[in-house]
């Protein structure tokens, strides 16, 4: 006979930060797209 247990999520969050210097989000990250990649969309 099966039998339910509840799930145990036994893994530890990862620290913030973990990748600190390994990129550079650009200024410009936000500003709205393009029309033309904005388009390939639809």
């Amino acid at each position: 006979m099966d039998e339910l247990k509840p799930i145990i999520n036994n893994k530890q969050l990862r620290p913030f930060g973990l990748c600190s210097g390994e990129f550079i989000v650009p200024e410009d990250f936000d500003d709205p797209l393009p029309e033309d990649i904005l388009n390939a969309f639809e």
